[in-house]
């Protein structure tokens, strides 16, 4: 949602005339977060692809209604353009746009595609992907442009006071569980060497209340919050980050130049975290580590991470240059350029619309 959301706006911004709208499953989140910004959603039956039979009748009589539905949204609103950004409930609006033929440009924002962008490749009229070695996972004959991976205006190079460095803990908007409970335990580990650190962790909304009790047990000044909503501001002061390896949140870290301790959530579809986590450690910005198959508990391996970057501004310097040099700051512009020259050379009263 968030690269949508950063392509939207800079399209409003160079286009007024543009109308956008948004199409997706319907969630109370998204929902809020697209409307909050200014432009309109509409809401389409969809299901993620069944785990067994029992699913299986559900999965395709939603999928077929919003199938309709798109189809029906495209017709009626005279639609020039779709933008698929990933996931199942960007399929049926996808698939009804090859069938309408609107042209369809596709987002990947993680180095493996995922099974949205896979299937719906070969009908694409563009695909902008985040890292370049994406391609080679692509079966299509359109164009393929890496631009990177669009992120929010206002982020800028992060900077912090001398005396007061800030320590970030994100797990994306829904939350991570497992670092929710193995961060605090490891940030105990390293009391003393946190005193001049400040803590703000992003724990979403089901786990917050634990959050915050488990810093009370072990005496760390924290703030827990559900959700981030000034993660430019946020991130802009700070020094270290721990997080999962989603592309958005890398993407995000990479313009400010903020170095991260990177865990990949492990059940992760073809394990495409863990492959975006790799290409930032080998160019440097990060280290990582993988909850599976290591020795030892994960907060102990946490805490001697945190330790000897905490302990190591020189390191977390380089780091943070590193991570620069991965940024692709210009991302959701050159996207929204894409976008436009596909869909005002296609009709006048142009209504791109980002599912």
């Amino acid at each position: 949602m968030f690269p949508g959301l950063a392509v939207a706006e800079r399209l409003a911004a160079t286009v007024p005339r543009a109308r956008i709208t948004f199409c997706g499953g319907g969630k109370p989140f998204e929902r809020r977060s697209i409307v909050g910004a200014g432009f309109d959603y509409f809401a389409l039956p969809a299901r993620p692809f069944p785990h067994g039979a029992r699913e299986a009748v559900a999965f395709v009589v939603e999928n077929l209604g919003g199938y309709v539905a798109a189809g029906r949204f495209l017709r009626e609103e005279h639609v020039a353009l779709v933008v698929g950004l990933g996931g199942y409930a960007s399929v049926p609006m996808a698939r009804a746009a090859v069938r309408r033929r609107v042209p369809l440009v596709l987002l990947e924002q993680n180095v493996v595609p995922g099974k949205a962008t896979r299937w719906l490749a070969h009908r694409a009229t563009l695909i902008c992907t985040a890292f370049e070695q994406t391609q080679e996972k692509l079966r299509c004959q359109c164009p393929v442009r890496v631009t990177g991976n669009p992120i929010r205006h206002g982020f800028r190079i992060a900077t912090s006071g001398a005396e007061q460095r800030r320590l970030l803990v994100l797990g994306g908007s829904n939350g991570a569980r497992s670092l929710n409970e193995n961060v605090p335990r490891a940030l105990y580990k390293n009391y003393g060497s946190l005193r001049n650190w400040t803590i703000t962790h992003q724990c979403g909304e089901s786990d917050v209340e634990a959050v915050r009790t488990l810093y009370d047990k072990f005496a760390l000044k924290a703030t827990a919050v559900p959700f981030l909503s000034d993660m430019p501001e946020v991130l802009g002061g700070t020094d270290l980050a721990i997080c999962r390896a989603g592309g958005t949140t890398l993407a995000e870290l990479a313009t400010a130049g903020v170095p991260a301790i990177v865990v990949p959530y492990p059940h992760a579809t073809d394990d495409h975290q863990l492959a975006n986590a790799r290409h930032f450690a080998v160019g440097g910005g990060c280290v990582t580590i993988d909850e599976r198959g290591a020795q030892g508990r994960l907060d102990d391996r946490m805490a001697d991470m945190v330790c000897f970057l905490v302990a190591n501004d020189e390191l977390r310097r380089r780091m943070s240059a590193a991570m620069l040099e991965l940024a692709k700051p210009n991302a959701a512009d050159d996207v929204a350029e894409l976008i436009w020259s596909i869909a005002s050379s296609r009709s006048r009263r142009a209504e791109p619309i980002l599912a």
